[in-house]
């Protein structure tokens, strides 16, 4: 099982090498100061690790200075978006006590992720038993292994234990990613993943009407347009209402499912700043300057 996650990794840096590059510009710096400035703070960790309720007041969230890390928290981000009123996937259990899930409970088709991570890592998408994020079939007990493996590497994590969720036409399949990039209520582009793994896919960009616009980023490779999904229209306005609430820039994901937009997670360093185009470049850091100007 130690020798899956390996291939993963080796083939997520073949992947990263293989990429054509863009020229970094002041987004890239930007993201990239604002990655320095999250988590090299020696309190980073104390932030992101604090479990946060639905409940609990909005002053409480934003109690630390840059509070928007405790949203990198995937159930905290859940946390959040429900308390915005937003659809979420149904959790069926959530904790670090791996040997403690009941698969014989769980539904023919969940999705297992952690709390902490990114590019899709340690994330199962499980269809009888199949795996469709590598293809792979998996018993509970190598699902248990890999889960072990992590946690060794990373005590802090925990694990969520949720529903798959369907397309607009009921199919259960790797999901497409709608990923907005939001300015204190602005919407600077949708972009969309086509997405067949972890690292692979096609990508496409649309403003706000969802007229087609040149990519912003060139990590996957460019796909063909595609109609706006039906809940479109509810995806922006969710979005709208988090990034308000966010304060800063954010990239803000969702599903388009068969109850609607469903809420993914926050993304406050998309890429890292990597592979931009100069479009991209000057579209983002154009919102930026004229919607949050001053603000990390």
């Amino acid at each position: 099982m130690l020798e899956i996650i390996r291939d993963r990794v080796r083939g997520y840096i073949k992947t990263l090498a293989d990429k054509p590059q863009e020229s970094e510009g002041e987004f890239a710096a930007r993201v990239k100061k604002r990655h320095r400035t999250f988590w090299k703070d020696p309190n980073a960790e104390r932030v992101r690790n604090t479990i946060m309720n639905a409940c609990d007041p909005v002053e409480k969230w934003k109690d630390v200075k840059n509070w928007q890390r405790k949203l990198s928290n995937k159930y905290n981000s859940r946390e959040f978006a429900k308390m915005h009123n937003c659809k979420l996937p149904e959790l069926y259990w959530k904790g670090r006590d791996y040997a403690a899930i009941d698969f014989n409970e769980l539904p023919a088709n969940y999705v297992i992720r952690p709390t902490i991570g990114h590019s899709s890592g340690l994330v199962f998408l499980i269809n009888d038993g199949l795996n469709l994020m590598d293809g792979k079939n998996y018993a509970p007990e190598n699902i248990k292994k890999l889960l072990a493996t992590a946690l060794d590497q990373n005590s802090k994590l925990e694990f969520l234990v949720e529903e798959f969720l369907r397309t607009e036409a009921g199919e259960y399949k790797i999901p497409n990613d709608y990923k907005l990039y939001m300015f204190n209520e602005e919407v600077a582009t949708i972009q969309v993943i086509n997405r067949l793994g972890p690292s692979k896919g096609f990508t496409t960009c649309y403003d706000e009407n969802w007229k087609v616009m040149e990519n912003v980023n060139t990590y996957y490779t460019k796909g063909n347009a595609q109609p706006a999904p039906d809940c479109v229209e509810e995806m922006i306005e969710k979005a709208k209402e988090l990034s308000k609430s966010y304060e800063i820039f954010v990239r803000i994901d969702f599903y388009a499912t068969d109850k609607g937009a469903v809420f993914g997670e926050f993304t406050p360093t998309p890429f890292l700043g990597t592979n931009f185009s100069a479009f991209g470049e000057k579209l983002l850091i154009d919102y930026w300057d004229k919607f949050c100007n001053g603000k990390i």
